[in-house]
């Protein structure tokens, strides 16, 4: 039995960071990769205006006819805009570069930073019958991000192992404090997974230890590694778990999903 069939409909996880670079996508699309390859079913909802996940997942800009824009204005049904991918198991709403203008098309509109979540709960989207929902977010704060926060129970937050990564994390944090004041109280922090660490060098330790000492079992104990295999993957249009298996990169996204398979953050 799924993590999901003892609860009613899939958990919804962002995936955010506003810096960018950080590994966001890289960690939606193989995280989305593992989970499927684990036997759930699971949908990407690409909420970012470059489309990268749509793109490494080998959805072309032709096949994007109904995107994320259209669910969000309700301007498409569902059955319309998911599409499947080359992974078993694994749907993407896709994005194109039409989210760019989404924070003037909904500015207006009183329910804005509800969209999302209402689109993810209406009935034909539960008929799918997805175990999990991983929402690609845009490198920034903006009212889509704010979206996917409140239609989430959780957020993931890839954080890079540099100089001045945990300075970044503060308004990320200070978001998720006030969107549980407000709008969503259920929300909750899946987890920081440290991204690009290299084992041979000092500063990526340093991060590391200085991630776990202040934010403690915040941070999840499978870290990505800076890997060659990994930084190829998306020109070939294929999660990592389909291009190198063996890599180093793929052992650890599927080690990441058995941690968020194990998660004890709750869905209401």
């Amino acid at each position: 039995m799924s993590e999901s069939d003892a609860r009613k409909g899939p958990k919804i996880i962002a995936v955010a960071n506003q810096k960018g670079g950080v590994g966001k996508t890289t960690t939606a699309i193989n995280l989305a990769t593992a989970l499927a390859v684990e036997g759930l079913k699971i949908l990407i909802v690409d909420i970012d205006p470059q489309g990268n996940a749509s793109t490494g997942l080998g959805v072309g800009a032709e096949q994007r006819d109904k995107t994320t824009f259209d669910l969000l204005l309700r301007e498409a049904e569902p059955r319309d805009v998911f599409l499947p991918t080359g992974v078993e198991r694994l749907m993407i709403s896709p994005a194109t570069t039409d989210l760019s203008s989404a924070d003037l098309e909904i500015a207006d509109n009183n329910r804005r930073s509800l969209l999302l979540r209402d689109a993810l709960h209406q009935p034909q989207v539960e008929s799918f019958g997805f175990d999990y929902i991983l929402i690609d977010c845009p490198p920034s704060l903006n009212l889509l991000t704010v979206n996917a926060m409140v239609a989430a129970h959780s957020v993931l937050v890839p954080l890079q192992a540099e100089f001045f990564a945990l300075e970044g994390l503060s308004q990320l944090m200070l978001t998720v404090r006030d969107l549980r004041q407000g709008a969503n109280p259920e929300l909750r922090i899946e987890g920081i997974v440290l991204t690009m660490s290299d084992a041979r060098n000092r500063l990526s330790q340093q991060v590391e230890n200085d991630a776990r000492a202040y934010l403690g079992d915040l941070v999840f104990e499978t870290v990505i590694p800076r890997n060659v295999r990994l930084s190829e993957a998306p020109s070939f249009a294929l999660p990592i778990l389909d291009y190198d298996p063996k890599s180093k990169g793929a052992e650890a996204y599927r080690a990441l999903a058995k941690e968020v398979l194990k998660s004890k953050v709750a869905v209401a």
